[in-house]
Formats: structure tokens, C-alpha cells, sequence
């Protein structure tokens, strides 16, 4: 088996570290003439009481001559696979089978001719494993097969399945309280537009709307995930938290780039540039979902998963970027208007206010996007459920901050300035200046 092989594989593993299958762990997986050595199929986390069951139909191959016990399913760790890279490496084995490090589930030998098997392994070792199909006859051997695979936890009296990963099996309740919460800050926010509704704009009631998106979505996400553990499939469940992470992840970006401008609050239009943003944002945001539906939904054994795996990043990335220029372009703006029309004290506190919003979207974007994928690789998966506590709580803060800082107000502190706070607020951005130059 070639090294290089081996080196993609781990790749492969680490990859799903990072970005762990979000759908159900019944998986049901197509293989066509796949010569591939390696293919991952799904990755779980066991508790002392695991299960996995393995349903193989239609197997074809297309040299059937050769040793198949060189060909089969394993389960293993990302640890357990490093010492089988130096194995390979070191020439100790010419086969992944061929390790004790890796343990064995299934292997074509025992398929005496057969086209299909059905078997369960028992997995009392509490660890996270990947489910791997190994083919040690690169580009010699051929192989078409439907996989069926259920990994499952059973609880303390072994009665009941549990088919969400250990360190995830609190993520309905998770998501749920979360849900609860926007729900909460959604009737905040109404009594707040009630109460001053002479001083509300249009961006206000667009930030309703994202609240109530982003509640439904966890909603569906909670319920989603629910019936995942209890059943192991979705079973259209999938579809509304689709549905509502496409519509929340639309409306939270624009939403940043209105504000950015000043939108409705500070000017009832858009200028040609900032409009271009929003063609940009907005069909990126579509492929940035339609990525995240087919990654869901092949899994790591498709062709195309690290294809449009890259796609998601680097699309998600732009989205991110591209958020920023309106607020750079707002604060640009403010700054020469507060040298030359005469209103220091107006534009300082608007000029402060996109300031302090440009730093908060950057922190919530580096978190959000760095950090908590950091925390997902370097937390055991008994605690994966921390990583997403951690976005959700950086998420919800930036909605509170939002809020709170572009409120309606009766009084707007940014237009009512007394004479002395306009001659302080001058005289502060000459000392600005003085100290930049």
C-alpha cells in the first residue's frame, strides 16, 4: 500500500475531526466501481456499551481471484491510525488489515461466495472511531456495494439505543433552550418596537425577522437532532432545518451589511457598492448551503465531499469578508464628514459606533469560525457538545450587542448634541488626528 495513500487517509480522518457528520448515524452509502484504498464512512463516539451494525448487499468485484482478506471494514482512531502509518511506513505491514492496532470488523473472506453479510460489532472500549472500508488492491480491484451501518449507545439497562455520538447526546436540549432564548429576546424585541414605534425603522423590523429565523432554526435543529437520537434518521426533519439555516444565514449577513451601511437608520438607500455587496453575499450564501446539504448527505465516502467541503470554506470566508467593507466604508465616510460639515459630535458617536460594531463582527466572525472549530479538534469527544455551546453563546451575544446598540430610541443620542459636547467632540478628533500624524 503506498504511503501517500496512507498520508490522504489521515488527512481524511482529521477532516472529519473537524467537521463531524451532522446527519443521522443510520447511514446508507452507494459504492460503484470505487478502487479507492480507503473509504470513510462515518465517525461515532462510543461509550462503554457500543454497537455497530453492518449490512452489506450487492457486493460486486471485479477480480474476485484475489486474497480478500485484504479487503473488508475496520473501525479505529485517529490515534490507533498514526502507529499504523509508521507500521506501513516502516514496511512492518503491506496491509491496514494486517495491523493489531486497527480492529477488524468484517473481511471478504468469510463471504464464501456470497453477494451479501450482515454482522454486529461490540464495542466496549469507550473511544471515537471511524468506520473504514479498506481495499489494500489499489487500482487492481474494483468494488460496488450498499452499505448500511447503525452505530448506537445503549443506555445502563442496554435497553434503549442511543444513536448520537457520546460527548452529542445532549444537543436536542442544547439547541432547544437556545431556541428558547431567541424566542425570548423575538418578544423583547416586539414590546421594545411597540413601546417606540414613532422611532422605529425599517432595519429594526428586518431584525425581528432574523431573530424569529434563527429561533426556528434551532427549533428544527433540536427536534431534528431528537429524532435522530431516538431513531437514527431524520426523516424530513433534515429538510426544515435546511430550509430555515438557508433563510437565517441570508438574513444574519445582510442584516450585517445594511447595518454597515447606515441603512434606514442613518439613510433610506444604498449606494451602487453596497449593493454589489449584496448581490455578492447573497448567491454566495445559496452555494454556501447547497454545499452544506450535499457534505451532509454524501458524507465522507463521496467523491466530491472534500470538493465541495473547500467550496463551503472558501465561500464561507468570502461571506465574512465581504461584510466588512460596508462598515470600513461607513466608518471612512463619518471620518471625513466630521472634519468638514461642521456636526464633530454627531459624526465622533456614529464614527465610535461603527467602530466598536467593525471589532465585534471580526471577533464574532474569528470565534465563531477558528476558535470553536480549535476547541472541536483539541476537546475530547466526550465534550463535543462544549464547541457548540460555545458558538451558540458567541452567536447569541452578538445578536444582544446588535440590539442593544442600534435600538430605536426617542431620544437619538447620535442627532441630539448640545453646543458644548460638539465643541468636545471637535476638539477630541483634532487631538486624533494630531496623535496619527
Amino acid at each position: 500500500m503506498a504511503f501517500s495513500s496512507s498520508l490522504f487517509f489521515l488527512l481524511s480522518l482529521l477532516c472529519l475531526t473537524f467537521f463531524p457528520p451532522s446527519l443521522a448515524e443510520i447511514r446508507f452509502t452507494e459504492i460503484r466501481n470505487d478502487d479507492r484504498p480507503f473509504i470513510p464512512l462515518d465517525q461515532f463516539g462510543f461509550t462503554h456499551s457500543g454497537r455497530l451494525e453492518l449490512s452489506v448487499s450487492k457486493i460486486s468485484l471485479s477480480d474476485s481471484k484475489l486474497d480478500l482478506s485484504k479487503v473488508g471494514f475496520f473501525l479505529c482512531t485517529l490515534d490507533s491510525w498514526l502507529h499504523v502509518l509508521r507500521q506501513l511506513e516502516d514496511r512492518e505491514i503491506t496491509c491496514v488489515l494486517q495491523s493489531d492496532l486497527i480492529e477488524s470488523v468484517y473481511t471478504f473472506n468469510s463471504l464464501n461466495n456470497a453477494d451479501s453479510f450482515n454482522t454486529e460489532y461490540v464495542q466496549k472500549d469507550a473511544d471515537q472511531y471511524n468506520l473504514v472500508f479498506a481495499n489494500c488492491y489499489e487500482q487492481q480491484l474494483k468494488i460496488s456495494m450498499d452499505v448500511r451501518s447503525a452505530m448506537y449507545n445503549l443506555d445502563g439497562k442496554g435497553l434503549v439505543r442511543d444513536y448520537l455520538s457520546a460527548g452529542r447526546t445532549i444537543l436536542p436540549r442544547v439547541y432547544f433552550l437556545f431556541s428558547l432564548a431567541y424566542f425570548g429576546l423575538a418578544g423583547l424585541w416586539i414590546y421594545i418596537l411597540y413601546k417606540k414605534r414613532l422611532t422605529a425603522f425599517r432595519i429594526h423590523f428586518f431584525m425581528l425577522a432574523v431573530l424569529i429565523l434563527k429561533a426556528l432554526n434551532l427549533l428544527c435543529e433540536a427536534e431534528d437532532k431528537s429524532y435522530i437520537k431516538r431513531t437514527g434518521s431524520a426523516h424530513g426533519w433534515d429538510v426544515l432545518f435546511y430550509i430555515f439555516s438557508f433563510l437565517k444565514g441570508i438574513s444574519l449577513f445582510t442584516l450585517i451589511v445594511l447595518i454597515g451601511t447606515g441603512w434606514s437608520f442613518l439613510k433610506p438607500y444604498l449606494q451602487d457598492k453596497e449593493k454589489k455587496v449584496l448581490m455578492i453575499v447573497i448567491p454566495l450564501q445559496v452555494v454556501a448551503n447547497i454545499a452544506q446539504v450535499v457534505i451532509d448527505e454524501s458524507g465522507p465516502y463521496g467523491h466530491d465531499w472534500f470538493t465541495w467541503k473547500q467550496i463551503f470554506l472558501l465561500v464561507d470566508v468570502v461571506c465574512c469578508c465581504a461584510v466588512l467593507f460596508p462598515i470600513v466604508w461607513s466608518i471612512k465616510n463619518l471620518r471625513e464628514a466630521a472634519r468638514t460639515d461642521g456636526k464633530a459630535a454627531v459624526n465622533l458617536m456614529k464614527l465610535t459606533l461603527f467602530r466598536h460594531y467593525y471589532i465585534v463582527v471580526i471577533c464574532y466572525i474569528y470565534f465563531t469560525r477558528v476558535v470553536v472549530y480549535a476547541l472541536e479538534t483539541i476537546t475530547s469527544y466526550k465534550y463535543s457538545w462544549t464547541s457548540v455551546v460555545c458558538a451558540e453563546l458567541a452567536t447569541l451575544s452578538f445578536y444582544v450587542f446588535t440590539g442593544y446598540k442600534f435600538k430605536p430610541e426617542a431620544h437619538n443620542p447620535y442627532f441630539v448634541i448640545d453646543d458644548e459636547e460638539e465643541e468636545a467632540a471637535a476638539e477630541a478628533l483634532k487631538l486624533e488626528d494630531e496623535f496619527e500624524l
